[in-house]
């Protein structure tokens, strides 16, 4: 027995050819011949009438194991079939579904049943963000272990999505928190590493002087307090892991142009990137006259003029002042507030080994986000009247041609190339040797990926007093987390307590040293899960990259406008460097982007407090919403679905109430996906889908209730008006084929795809009796109808499609 979205390829202009070719529909002729014997309905064998509640959770509780097992199971991949990938945001596992899980993972399996039902090769996969910080806090509030918390939430998900009847590939699942995953996220940063592109600074954290530990931004109220224990917040400075990713900055910024309309969003990606006309360039920090072995990467926007920099420019409030440097007693000594302090600190550029001078800034701030930048008086009328009132000497390097051509001059080996030459030698020298030199913007900072927590990804670095910073060896993968049983909130990492996991061997003089405790941000984890799914249980490597240049990319990317700027920058990042690694085909890992809407709700505040109010708190009788017991007037407002707001709903709870399908339906329906839904059930959006399967229902009980009668389906029969009313049928069902088709393929517009469907369920509806029992027309309209709702709502069509 299968459904229609195991058995059609939808959608398609000759769709009556397929059905006749591999459906064994009756064959229309003098005689009725039935195609074949079978029940009319799926449990019972007694078709029923009208599609009331029991009918419905009958029709649903039947299909949904049946379907579920038919579109879930995977074959090997044949890489000779065309494929299609369509991918939704995979879940922190936080325990329990929300509206929002519902509307973004019903868009992903409608798309992911249209695509199947055209004979594309499709993966929906599934799996879990599932390292984070609520699974420490549980923790310390509970005592549960956060692998112990994570799992048991996992589980319970994992039944919910289930019970929705979501077509997830989960033979690909795959849990970031677990070992098997977590290991090849190690092996990207060793490649990182190897690549220059990891690297560690000070960096300033959130520091409870209480409890003695570092908070993430959420730890922190709005008054700048712990959230335990209630202290002012410190800002401190801690050594930091950082990523590079302003190494890829333009290369990412010129790839946005290759890619199709984001809704908005590749401007966004765009605006935080930034232009990238300058770069990074490395020094090296002296003084009186002695190496002190401090580093500092500075900004210009004019690499090409690098020969005439005057001096360093920093910041009053940088690290070199605040933080733990050598220096900081000689910057904070020759630190004059308010004025430009020219210090006693030289720095070297390790590119042109010119030695200048380092100015501490009378600004407060850079343009952006920047604290260190490069003055060259050639390029800028500020940092020459900087250099001159200061009594710092400078070269001019910038030549102007009576034609107006601009030159280098005075510039070693650039020397008579024009700024666009000089500026492609000087970055290509600067990334030859690995100081510098790709090309970002003055907005753009690097990724901080460095966390003082237990649960995550532990660093693949171990700390040796004679060798440094030492890489994990490759076949010493995963470092696997030790097991930590108690948790306090206090003090320093959780991994400081497990002395035989921290204190081990250095690889490479075997000494004794200490294993990194931080661990990564989850944006590392998530910032390449797309090709794990390619290839998800493969023990040799992250992926194969046969497997990877088969499904990427992406072929839709769904989710919400919340992660369309950091975790879509930070995985086309991962994506860039894979693909330089020659471990992909493809540089950019998603083809279409649908950020959908958030799901509200309306909010009851009281006004004297600001308290949110449950519903059955409120009286809603009057003309105006107010508190039960008080009588105050409400402060009412659609806002996003929260459990402390008391707006959220229930889907379990919906679902009881009115049906899978129905849930899926009204999400599809009451709004294109990247509007916001105001959820309202009275709203006629819920109405209006129930009263629509209801019609649907109706009309193959015509067409059931014809075929039974006894009467032999003739089409010559058909009077001359009733064969135009066919005609119109006929030419309605192709263009509702080719409408919801393009709804479905290019703009996703779903709620226009169900009007559609609607239209034609109307004009069947107004169909005479002679039509229904001798016009093709007919029936091939209605089977047409029934497998456009297939993806949208597969139970109540496959049980129609089964009995026409």
């Amino acid at each position: 027995m299968q459904s229609v979205c195991q058995r059609v390829g939808a959608c398609s202009s000759c769709l009556k050819r397929q059905l006749n070719g591999f459906m064994g529909f009756i064959k229309w002729q003098r005689r009725l011949v039935p195609g074949c014997v079978r029940t009319i309905y799926s449990e019972t064998g007694k078709w029923e009438k009208t599609y009331g509640l029991e009918t419905r959770k009958r029709v649903e509780n039947w299909w949904l194991p049946r379907i579920k097992d038919q579109f879930c199971r995977i074959s090997e991949t044949d890489t000779s079939r065309p494929k299609f990938y369509v991918l939704s945001m995979f879940p922190y596992p936080s325990g329990k579904l929300h509206m929002g899980h519902v509307r973004v993972y019903t868009i992903s399996d409608a798309i992911a049943r249209f695509q199947k039902m055209r004979g594309m090769q499709v993966i929906n996969p599934m799996g879990w963000d599932a390292f984070g910080l609520p699974a420490e806090n549980a923790a310390v509030e509970h005592g549960l272990h956060p692998a112990r918390w994570t799992q048991s939430n996992i589980q319970h998900m994992r039944e919910q999505l289930d019970a929705l009847g979501l077509s997830f590939t989960w033979e690909r699942e795959v849990t970031t928190c677990l070992p098997e995953y977590y290991k090849w996220t190690q092996y990207l940063f060793l490649k990182l590493f190897e690549a220059g592109i990891v690297y560690q600074k000070e960096a300033l954290v959130n520091w409870d002087p209480v409890d003695q530990t570092v908070l993430a931004n959420e730890q922190v109220d709005d008054n700048g307090c712990s959230w335990r224990s209630g202290a002012k917040v410190e800002q401190k400075y801690l050594q930091q892991w950082f990523i590079k990713t302003t190494a890829y900055a333009k290369a990412m910024f010129d790839a946005l142009s290759n890619l199709p309309e984001w809704y908005g969003i590749k401007e966004m990606q765009a605006n935080w990137i930034g232009d990238c006309v300058g770069c990074f360039l490395d020094f090296l920090l002296k003084v009186d006259g002695k190496v002190t072995g401090e580093k500092l990467a500075a900004y210009t926007c004019t690499p090409e003029a690098i020969y005439g920099a005057s001096h360093l420019y920093i910041l009053p409030t940088h690290r070199l002042l605040h933080g733990n440097s050598s220096l900081k007693e000689v910057f904070q000594r020759e630190f004059i507030p308010g004025k430009d302090s020219l210090t006693s600190v030289t720095a070297v550029n390790l590119l042109t080994r010119q030695e200048i001078p380092v100015v501490i800034s009378a600004k407060p701030n850079f343009e952006n986000y920047l604290d260190t930048k490069i003055g060259i008086p050639s390029t800028s009328a500020e940092d020459a009247a900087v250099a001159k009132n200061l009594g710092i000497s400078f070269t001019e390097v910038i030549e102007t041609l009576p034609n107006g051509l601009e030159k280098v001059t005075n510039s070693a080996e650039i020397t008579g190339m024009t700024r666009q030459e000089a500026l492609k030698a000087i970055t290509q020298q600067a990334k030859k040797k690995r100081i510098g030199g790709d090309l970002t913007s003055d907005k753009l900072r690097d990724w901080l990926i460095s966390r003082q927590r237990y649960w995550g990804t532990p660093i693949p670095i171990i700390h040796c007093q004679t060798c440094g910073t030492v890489p994990v060896p490759y076949e010493d993968l995963p470092v696997v987390l030790p097991s930590v049983t108690t948790f306090t909130g206090k003090g320093a990492s959780p991994l400081e307590t497990a002395p035989e996991w921290v204190n081990c061997s250095c690889p490479r003089c075997k000494a004794a040293a200490r294993r990194e405790v931080d661990t990564m941000d989850t944006f590392v984890d998530s910032a390449w899960y797309y090709l794990r799914y390619t290839d998800p249980h493969n023990t040799e490597r992250p992926f194969s990259s046969e497997l990877a240049d088969y499904w990427m990319p992406v072929d839709l990317y769904i989710g919400g406008k919340e992660h369309a700027v950091m975790h879509l920058f930070y995985a086309r990042f991962l994506s860039h460097f894979c693909h330089d690694l020659k471990m992909t085909k493809h540089r950019e890992p998603f083809h279409k982007l649908l950020v959908q809407g958030l799901i509200k709700n309306q909010t009851f505040r009281l006004a004297t407090t600001g308290r949110c109010l449950k519903r059955e708190e409120v009286d809603l009788t009057g003309a105006e919403p107010v508190h039960l017991k008080t009588g105050e007037k409400l402060q009412v407002a659609w806002e996003k679905m929260s459990k402390s707001k008391h707006n959220g709903i229930d889907p379990e709870e919906f679902v009881k109430e009115y049906g899978i399908d129905t849930l899926r339906l009204y999400i599809l329906f009451a709004a294109p996906p990247e509007q916001d839904i105001l959820w309202d059930a009275k709203t006629d959006a819920m109405p209006g889908v129930q009263r629509w399967q209801t019609r649907l229902w109706t009309l193959v009980t015509k067409l059931i209730e014809a075929r039974a009668s006894g009467t032999t389906p003739d089409p010559e029969l058909l009077k001359k008006k009733e064969k135009a009313e066919a005609r119109k049928i006929w030419e309605q069902k192709n263009l509702v084929i080719s409408e919801v088709t393009e709804y479905f393929t290019k703009d996703h517009l779903f709620n226009a795809a169900i009007s559609r469907l609607m239209s034609l369920t109307n004009i069947l509806q107004q169909a005479s009796r002679p039509l229904i029992l001798h016009s093709t027309e007919f029936e091939d309209a209605l089977a047409s109808l029934c497998i456009m709702v297939a993806p949208m709502a597969p139970h109540i069509a496959s049980e129609m499609w089964k009995d026409q």
